[in-house]
């Protein structure tokens, strides 16, 4: 957190220094980035990532889409528009916060965006034949979306879940999810409510993402967790089968 000289903002601990969560996608030798953050253009050159396919939008907050208008040297690179995949909500707030880019003025330097719709009741296949499940989640009263690409669960900001969007997480084997701190906040899951949901699925293994400062250290938290329960930090790697 900016100016604060808290035990996890001055930690030495590399895993302690946070940036906004988002994830990178190796599918058959294409890339996408699950949101795009405020700190997207760093994340991207911190990975050395030399090509994008798209990026997959879980919901309109600034925190996740601020980023956006960083595609553009893959425009530039790659030769292409980058497809952007979202619910008619993240549609709206792109389309005001990057009215540039659809303005149909055709100006040197303006993302170039493919908006594809996500529909939360049906699958969505990307270019590479990858089959991607969309999960309604309650960030407080806003809608977002988790996403399932076959064993694999990734989800953020989430509150709550109904019966029903619960069912499409059922035999997930890795799973991200949200873990803000242990107190209850309205919007976001605390540590007992994000294990008490793992318990529920019974992952192989889970990772808690969304973090904040208010949790405490990497170090500290791990000591509260089961033994397939683990604080993902920037960098981390997992290899899906």
């Amino acid at each position: 957190m900016i100016a604060c000289e808290c035990e996890v903002c001055s930690s030495p601990d590399k895993r302690d220094n946070r940036l906004r969560c988002s994830v990178l996608l190796e599918l058959n030798g294409k890339n996408y980035v699950i949101d795009a953050g405020p700190d997207f253009r760093y994340q991207m050159l911190r990975e050395k990532v030399k090509e994008l396919e798209g990026v997959i939008f879980t919901h309109e907050h600034k925190d996740h889409i601020a980023g956006l208008d960083d595609v553009r040297p893959f425009n530039y690179l790659n030769n292409k528009d980058i497809d952007i995949y979202c619910s008619s909500l993240v549609e709206i707030a792109l389309r005001r916060e990057y009215h540039y880019a659809f303005s149909g003025d055709d100006y040197p330097g303006t993302p170039k965006l493919n908006l594809i719709p996500i529909d939360k009741d049906h699958f969505f296949t990307l270019k590479e034949g990858v089959t991607v499940l969309p999960v309604e989640l309650m960030h407080y009263k806003l809608p977002v979306l988790g996403f399932r690409i076959e064993n694999f669960t990734y989800i953020t900001d989430c509150k709550t879940i109904s019966e029903t969007e619960f069912e499409k997480l059922k035999g997930t084997e890795v799973l991200i999810i949200n873990a803000l701190r242990e107190k209850e906040h309205i919007s976001h899951l605390n540590l007992e409510e994000a294990l008490e949901l793992i318990g529920k699925l019974q992952p192989k293994i889970a990772y808690l993402t969304h973090i904040s400062h208010l949790f405490g250290t990497h170090e500290e938290i791990e000591k509260k967790l089961p033994e397939n329960v683990f604080v993902a930090y920037d960098g981390l790697k997992i290899t899906l089968k």
